[in-house]
């Protein structure tokens, strides 16, 4: 039996691990990026403004969006110099009980292919620590057009005042075989606490291909119907049967305001910068 669970979340993953693409907003493709951005506040000088925090936020999303793709260290340094010029001024902290969670949100930057922003996957590598690494190697070096990935959103209903009342719901598309078959794969949790003043706890529930193209070419007019009356699968339950404990994960949020997000997998540190849509204004980043 827990052969059959390994093998059917396998399965999953061959179709929920293609390579990264590329999908930031133009927007900012003509900021001049420079070392003065990331050392906007000095010891000497005077104390940093909200000014200088949009300034750094500007930044940010142009060194997330950078092609070549920027380094990992320099998204770090210019996470870093935000963080510490937001804590200074009060801005975006203690994202559980800000109230500012909720909302909509899409990927702007991920370390590794944007499907790594799913707590799918961070729940993976809690119960399979000693192969899931292998398994998205091989994976991540299928080249597109075979596989192609992006864009990602989540999507947080959320409440301070009740904390273990709140759902997350993870999207990212998918499109395999050049096209021929592209979904958006859903990963649904619950969020059952709080874990210090910038975590939140997910329990994941189920994953499920949502308007799969194939069914329409196997199945055509009634292909859609199919695709939504397809149960999800039990990617929670099953990976609880692999090692128990493992469906829950914790989301680390250490800059969260009306505009950017800055999300952390507690396990592994991975850092993931998330822009909202159902609130933002161009403006606020």
């Amino acid at each position: 039996e827990k052969r059959k669970e390994t093998m059917r979340i396998v399965t999953i993953l061959y179709w929920l691990l293609p390579t990264t693409t590329a999908f930031c907003s133009n927007r900012y493709s003509s900021f001049r990026y420079d070392k003065v951005l990331f050392s906007t506040v000095d010891a000497d000088t005077a104390a940093p403004s909200e000014e200088d925090l949009k300034e750094l936020k500007s930044a940010l999303v142009f060194v997330c969006k950078k092609q070549p793709r920027a380094s990992m260290q320099e998204v770090k340094d210019a996470i870093q110099e935000l963080e510490a010029v937001g804590e200074e001024l009060g801005i975006g902290q203690a994202s559980s009980s800000s109230g500012l969670l909720a909302g909509e949100w899409e990927l702007l930057y991920s370390p590794e292919d944007e499907t790594r922003s799913s707590p799918f996957f961070w729940a993976f590598q809690k119960a399979f620590p000693d192969n899931a690494d292998k398994i998205f190697q091989i994976t991540d070096a299928i080249p597109a057009p075979i596989k192609e990935v992006g864009p990602a959103f989540q999507s947080i209903t959320y409440s301070p005042e009740i904390p273990a009342s709140g759902s997350f719901i993870s999207k990212v598309k998918v499109s395999t075989l050049g096209g021929f078959a592209t979904s958006t794969m859903t990963t649904k949790a619950a969020i059952i606490g709080v874990d210090g003043v910038d975590g939140i706890r997910l329990k994941i529930e189920t994953t499920k291909p949502e308007g799969w193209t194939l069914y329409d070419k196997l199945f055509g007019p009634f292909g859609s119907v199919i695709s939504q009356n397809a149960p999800a699968f039990p990617s929670g339950e099953a990976l609880e049967r692999v090692k128990p404990g493992s469906s829950e994960v914790v989301l680390r949020t250490t800059y969260c305001d009306e505009g950017m997000r800055i999300s952390r997998n507690d396990e592994s540190a991975d850092v993931f910068v998330w822009k909202r849509n159902k609130f933002l204004s161009e403006d606020m980043i």
